[in-house]
């Protein structure tokens, strides 16, 4: 049986609101990062999810420790923990490891695109000044 967890965490990183959306799938956690401009309302957040998740961009997979709790927790105890949690700001060590891998990768994209760009350029060129050659050579 396959189990899913997702978890959004919605925080200011001066001057944007940023959600960061975790989906943990069997041990691998994959991550989205998502900007928003001004502090989004519980039900513009809910919204947006349903209309663009399939827009969402997400990480590679990484492996994550996963911790089997059995026993069975006490309801305030749970209380407890759903309220520190939301009182939390910030964002897990794995899910910003998962965002700066994406980050890197799209980096390494770009970069590659630029090299391209570069030396298609450098081509171009050298053909145009070879065809200026062969025009000056043939008035003579």
């Amino acid at each position: 049986m396959q189990r899913i967890k997702s978890k959004l965490t919605v925080y200011f990183d001066s001057p944007f609101w940023v959600g960061v959306y975790e989906i943990n799938t069997d041990g691998k956690i994959e991550v989205s990062k998502v900007t928003f401009g001004e502090k989004p309302k519980d039900y513009e957040v809910y919204s947006f999810l349903l209309k663009n998740y399939r827009k969402l961009e997400f990480s590679t997979p990484i492996e994550v420790d996963q911790k089997k709790d059995i026993r069975k927790i006490n309801p305030k105890r749970r209380l407890q923990k759903v309220k520190k949690q939301t009182q939390d700001v910030g964002v897990g060590t794995k899910a910003q490891e998962a965002i700066k891998l994406q980050q890197m990768a799209g980096k390494e994209a770009r970069k590659k695109k630029k090299i391209s760009k570069t030396i298609e350029k450098q081509k171009r060129k050298f053909t145009l000044k070879q065809e200026k050659k062969k025009q000056k050579h043939k008035g003579h």
